[in-house]
């Protein structure tokens, strides 16, 4: 029986980045992965590719309502979507080509296949066990389902985020069923590639839990950009025939069952932990009331050396999340301390304009009874945003009224998912706005507006 010191199942962001930690240790490594190529549900069927489909088709949007204002006169470019999936498959391949190359760079060795733990300490793979002195769970999670809806990919006429990386052709009217993150970066997809999109939320506001300044803003700006937004609506199930589907919603105010028809319906209502087959009721591995595997704060299980990470466990389901856990499990393992600044993840939304936010959000923190103050600067002051065109939007700092700390930011622009990490960096050094206003920033560039953001919080804002 082959022996490692730890095997970590699942080759996502958590697991590829915790196995090569691992290695870099000392560690003798394997990984487990059933797929055809390593990266997981973000590389393969999430993160990258729809990065990919919203670059190629922001380029369109820029063609269709940008480049004449600028100049640059011609016809606008056909849409080839064949064309376009290809290009968007070739991302894929160069980024899970280069995980691969990883894996052998750092004498990982790839156990391809699906995993069982038939007991601690041993790794099922097929018909070979391994046996091993840790495991590291990081199989990840796979899309939420709802109630009276039935997703056939296959099919494509009532997808989820995977099947609508494939559509076998822009549908002339979508439904998206759910305005977080994945909805409407897709949704936005397809917004510029002329479908007809409507949205359609539970909540009263797109991206719940995200600040409430934002969640306004952002709504106006992608209705501008032509998505449609139906907020308060509880779907009650899709009826489909050939070509069509049938979203069936009850206003939450009261009032008739209401029905949007479509040629594509996609069901973005979040994801779920994702453990099946690994025979963790067997091993008596704790469970959450959701699902998730329970762990302590070294990432540990109730069962000695079985550890686990990810969007498997409790906390936001980011890559770059698991990718913390991943690294620092590793270090827990090799006897070291890892460590994950759970206050000081950034989320982020890739549509135009960017989306990016850490910390404490400001309701959250009043209702905490905190006193905190405000620092909020538009990109109209900001001359790098208006020179390409994406002046729309702000940053805003949030900072303890007393000590002028910052304890949360959110930011709608340009670059945003840069330029939260800015702000994430003087959060981890306990920086206050004070600090970041002090710090000279180069001209013209959008970080400007963050020192802006930052001077507010002071004698107030020069382009203010």
């Amino acid at each position: 029986m082959s022996s490692y010191d730890v095997i970590i199942i699942g080759a996502g962001p958590g697991g590829y980045v915790s196995a090569v930690r691992c290695a870099q240790l000392g560690l003798k490594t394997a990984i487990v992965e059933g797929r055809e190529t390593l990266g997981g549900t973000c590389l393969n069927v999430g993160c990258i590719p729809s990065k990919a489909l919203l670059h190629a088709t922001h380029q369109l949007h820029e063609a269709e309502h940008s480049f004449a204002k600028m100049g640059l006169k011609g016809k606008s470019p056909s849409v080839d979507w064949d064309q376009m999936k290809a290009y968007k498959n070739e991302v894929i391949g160069q980024n899970t080509g280069g995980i691969e190359f990883l894996m052998k760079k750092n004498k990982i060795d790839w156990l391809k296949g699906w995993a069982s733990i038939p007991a601690a300490g041993q790794v099922k793979v097929g018909d070979e066990t391994y046996a091993t002195k840790n495991i590291v769970i990081a199989s990840g999670s796979v899309p939420s389902s709802l109630p009276g809806v039935t997703v056939d990919n296959d099919a494509g006429i009532v997808v989820d985020s995977t099947g609508a990386l494939e559509l076998p052709k822009v549908p002339k009217k979508m439904v998206v069923i759910g305005a977080g993150v994945i909805g409407l970066e897709l949704g936005s997809v397809y917004a510029r590639l002329g479908a007809e999109v409507t949205v359609v939320e539970y909540m009263d506001a797109v991206c719940p839990g995200m600040d409430a300044d934002v969640q306004r803003a952002f709504k106006k700006i992608l209705e501008k950009q032509g998505l449609n937004f139906v907020m308060g609506a509880a779907v009650q199930g899709v009826d489909t025939t050939k070509s069509k589907a049938k979203v069936k919603y009850q206003p939450k105010a009261g009032g008739d069952e209401q029905v949007i028809e479509a040629d594509v319906c996609l069901v973005a209502t979040g994801r779920k932990a994702f453990a099946d087959g690994l025979g963790l009721e067997a091993l008596g591995v704790a469970l959450t009331d959701r699902g998730q595997i329970t762990t302590d704060a070294k990432w540990a299980t109730n069962v000695p050396g079985i550890y686990a990470i990810g969007d498997v466990i409790t906390g936001p389901m980011l890559a770059h999340k698991a990718e913390d856990e991943g690294m620092a499990v590793a270090e827990v393992i090799a006897g070291k301390h890892g460590h994950v600044n759970y206050g000081v993840i950034p989320g982020v939304v890739y549509t135009t304009p960017e989306v990016a936010t850490v910390g404490a959000t400001e309701d959250a923190l009043k209702a905490e009874g905190r006193k905190i103050k405000i620092g909020k600067f538009s990109f109209m002051g900001n001359g790098r945003a208006k020179a390409v065109g994406q002046a729309e939007g702000f940053v805003k700092l949030i900072t303890d009224a007393a000590t002028d700390r910052v304890l949360g930011a959110a930011i709608i622009g340009p670059a945003a998912g840069d330029m939260i990490h800015e702000i994430c960096v003087g959060m981890e050094f306990g920086a206050s706005a004070e600090d970041i206003a002090l710090t000279c920033h180069a001209h013209p560039t959008f970080s400007e507006a963050v020192r802006e953001a930052a001077l507010v919080c002071g004698d107030g804002a020069i382009h203010a």
